[in-house]
């Protein structure tokens, strides 16, 4: 891994560029067996979260990949019901013993939703005790983070966003740039497949001779985010990492950049519907 494919954390913790998301691999070997592809075609980072029930399988995998756990970046996530002081801990401590790891490299807040903020002062005690090596935020609008920022002793190193050319993202990508935040972009290819037949897109990859899934994933390392493509499909994993041997014109960016429909796969924290909803 090279300097250049790594994004430095304002707090001086470095991540991969391109990361391993294991969203819905719920499957023990399927996990373990993409995780050990992965690794082989050069990922380094692995992202899981306590509600995608499969970080004692993404741990499994650690240990059989034979890779120093110093050369890995491993990410989890605080799940919505486990919100407050002692629940995160408790959390936490229950994801560390499921990965069996000694130390995480980066915890975060999944969604801004409850006490958050008594969320984040437990996490600032584990940072401080040196079982994560850096904290952050996902799915944090503007108003969550300077809400945060009011009690904060320590401000979030990284951002984990639903971010795609059709959901681009780009007030909120210049607020965090402004505050030395890291943009990371969580279902980066979009769900269901729209963009991949889109004819912007083909014509792209087409003139490259590359894939879709590669033009839209050099378009995120272009606009400065750090990615975290899932799929458990081998010939996939390593197309997706191979992203650094070409680069895309500033024409080409926004050709895709005009794609934004500020169109989202996922919820969105502010809407009625989330607020709404329960956790458990």
């Amino acid at each position: 891994m090279k300097a250049s494919d790594t994004k430095k954390f304002h707090n001086g913790q470095e991540i991969p560029l391109v990361g391993l998301g294991v969203w819905k691999m719920e499957n023990e070997r399927e996990a373990v067996d993409a995780i050990q592809v992965a690794v082989d075609a050069g990922y380094r980072a692995i992202d899981t979260a306590k509600v995608y029930e499969n970080e004692d399988f993404v741990g499994r995998a650690i240990r059989e990949t034979g890779i120093p756990r110093a050369d890995l970046t491993i990410t989890s996530k605080l799940w919505n019901a486990d919100h407050g002081y002692d629940e995160t801990l408790r959390a936490f401590d229950t994801s560390l013993k499921k990965l069996q790891l000694d130390y995480l490299d980066l915890y975060l807040i999944h969604w801004p939703v409850s006490s958050y903020k008594d969320s984040w002062r437990a996490m600032e005690r584990l940072y401080s005790e040196g079982l994560i090596k850096s904290i952050g935020v996902s799915n944090f609008h503007q108003h969550h983070l300077e809400n945060l920022f009011t009690t904060a002793n320590e401000k979030p190193v990284i951002d984990q966003i639903e971010m795609h050319p059709l959901l681009s993202q780009k007030p909120l990508r210049a607020y965090l740039e402004s505050q030395d935040i890291v943009h990371e972009a969580w279902s980066p290819l979009a769900k269901g497949g729209e963009l991949l037949n889109n004819p912007v897109l083909t014509a792209i990859a087409e003139a490259k001779g590359l894939t879709v899934a590669q033009v839209i994933l050099r378009w995120h390392l272009n606009n400065g985010s750090v990615i975290i493509p899932k799929s458990v499909t081998p010939e996939r994993i390593r197309s997706n990492f191979d992203v650094f041997h070409f680069d895309l014109s500033d024409g080409d960016v926004e050709k895709i950049d005009t794609l934004n429909e500020d169109k989202r796969t996922g919820s969105d924290p502010d809407s009625e519907a989330f607020l709404a909803r329960t956790w458990n």
